[in-house]
């Protein structure tokens, strides 16, 4: 994101399209791993919580906000990656 210094431009927003589709179906896909101890209502739930975020998400224009929940995607595929459920997520 390099065209808009606070509020992302179309241009911006374009470029990360592809990358945010990739990141959704990571995570979606990685919630059906069998390392993760849930139950079919449990993986559901979890997928359901996921969508609700990248549609909020989608709404967001900060170019800070949006690197952040880039972030913070990657973060989560790591642990699920791993086994684990990230519970909070903190800033550094």
């Amino acid at each position: 994101m390099a065209k808009g210094l606070l509020w992302a431009t179309a241009e911006d927003l374009a470029k990360n399209r592809g990358r945010v589709i990739s990141l959704y179906r990571q995570i979606l896909r990685s919630l059906n791993s069998p390392q993760l101890d849930l139950t079919l209502a449990a993986r559901l739930a979890k997928k359901a919580e996921a969508r609700v975020i990248f549609m909020l998400g989608s709404e967001e224009r900060s170019v800070h906000n949006i690197a952040d929940l880039i972030d913070t995607a990657e973060y989560t595929i790591s642990c699920l990656k791993k086994g684990e459920i990230p519970k909070h997520i903190t800033p550094i």
